[in-house]
């Protein structure tokens, strides 16, 4: 019974392994069952060339007026009039606001008189002096009483001064009724209405910005500022204003202020660009991106910045080989500046890059450049406003 039973186990393995090497035999036979060669991958290629490449600091700052005031009153009174416009633009000088000068005209009034009255005292007192003086010369007064209109001669001088005084500040207070604006600027929303009541250097008034030309101001590391410095110091240092979301349109500014501390919190220093803002598109309070070319990179290699990756190990790109493979280039990025990058090392002159498609690539794949048609086929379509 066991020789039977190890008999047909060895039977039964025989034909386990003769059915096996059939169905393999069969399959190997089949015509195209041989694995077929990676097809090339399409790619978008470009060359690395030399160039000058600014080395740029790009940081966020704000918009801020030249000159800015809040003005309020220099009295005490009630609001009368008020001339301007929410968001209006004024020149130099013009008239704001009027308080109610009844109060202030009735004091210059009473000054002008007590000014008057003091200006006959003192006439009076001068020619008392004269007469008494010519009447000691003959003998008839003495000399103190000459003394005597002399002195008083003096008090009404010493009042009539004090009456010009207080002419002069009543005249003061009247002009300060009326609020000009100090400079040509823009004003702000409306503050107060007529009947307001107003205290001195207490209730704005109204707000007035200088927005021609503008200041935009923005904290620089203070690790940058050797750099900065030496950069002022070989001339005037432009800067790059952008609006976040719109790198197309620029604004030129000036570097003209550096703070003469840096901030201790935040390891930064300020400084400010000027910018002539003539035609308005920038307002106090925005955000704006500020680029400074604090130095240039002379004779660099670059190459577009779709070609660089980032990998586990830092960057890196795929270079095109003669045979039309790619092996991986771990590089160096030294500065971006409007769509270049400047490479360090890992690429030289001249060498082929792909700089769209590495998702499919690896090192050693095959390639070839995508065709036109191809790629518009597979681009998105424009919007129907667009195409309008």
């Amino acid at each position: 019974m066991q020789r039977s039973r190890m008999l047909a186990l060895l039977v039964a393995a025989v034909i386990l392994a003769g059915a096996g090497y059939w169905y393999w035999a069969a399959h190997k036979a089949v015509p195209g069952s041989e694995v077929k060669a990676a097809a090339p991958v399409p790619v978008r290629l470009a060359q690395a060339k030399i160039a000058d490449i600014p080395v740029l600091l790009e940081v966020v700052g704000r918009a801020e007026a030249y000159e800015s005031v809040t003005l309020k009153s220099r009295l005490d009174g009630q609001v009368a009039a008020v001339s301007y416009s929410e968001g209006q633009h004024v020149r130099q000088g013009d008239v704001l606001l009027r308080l109610d000068p009844a109060d202030f005209q009735a004091r210059l009034e009473q000054a002008a008189a007590n000014l008057a009255r003091d200006e006959a005292q003192l006439a009076k007192a001068r020619a008392d002096v004269q007469r008494y003086v010519a009447l000691n010369g003959r003998g008839f007064v003495s000399e103190e009483k000459v003394n005597e209109v002399r002195t008083a001669e003096a008090a009404a001088q010493a009042s009539l001064r004090a009456d010009q005084a207080a002419a002069e500040l009543a005249r003061l207070q009247v002009s300060y009724t009326t609020i000009r604006a100090p400079f040509a600027g823009v004003v702000g929303a409306r503050l107060v209405f007529p009947g307001t009541a107003v205290k001195t250097n207490d209730t704005a008034l109204a707000m007035v910005n200088r927005v021609r030309p503008l200041y935009v101001t923005f904290s620089v590391p203070e690790k940058h500022l050797r750099k900065l410095r030496a950069a002022l110091a070989a001339g005037p240092l432009p800067a790059s204003v952008t609006l976040p979301g719109n790198k197309e349109e620029r604004f030129e500014a000036l570097i003209g202020f550096i703070d003469n501390a840096v901030d201790a919190t935040t390891g930064t220093i300020q400084v400010k660009a000027r910018l002539d803002n003539q035609d308005e598109k920038l307002t106090p309070g925005q955000f704006l991106n500020v680029a400074l070319a604090l130095d240039t990179l002379t004779a660099s290699v670059v190459v577009p910045v779709e070609a660089v990756q980032q990998g586990p190990e830092g960057n890196f790109l795929y270079a095109v080989r003669q045979d039309n493979s790619v092996e991986v280039r771990k590089i160096e990025v030294l500065a971006n500046y409007r769509g270049l990058a400047a490479i360090g090392k890992g690429v030289a002159d001249g060498e082929t890059v792909v700089t769209d498609g590495q998702l499919r690539l690896k090192a050693g794949a095959v390639v070839q450049v995508k065709s036109p048609t191809t790629a518009a086929a597979k681009a998105p379509a424009a919007p129907a406003d667009a195409a309008k």
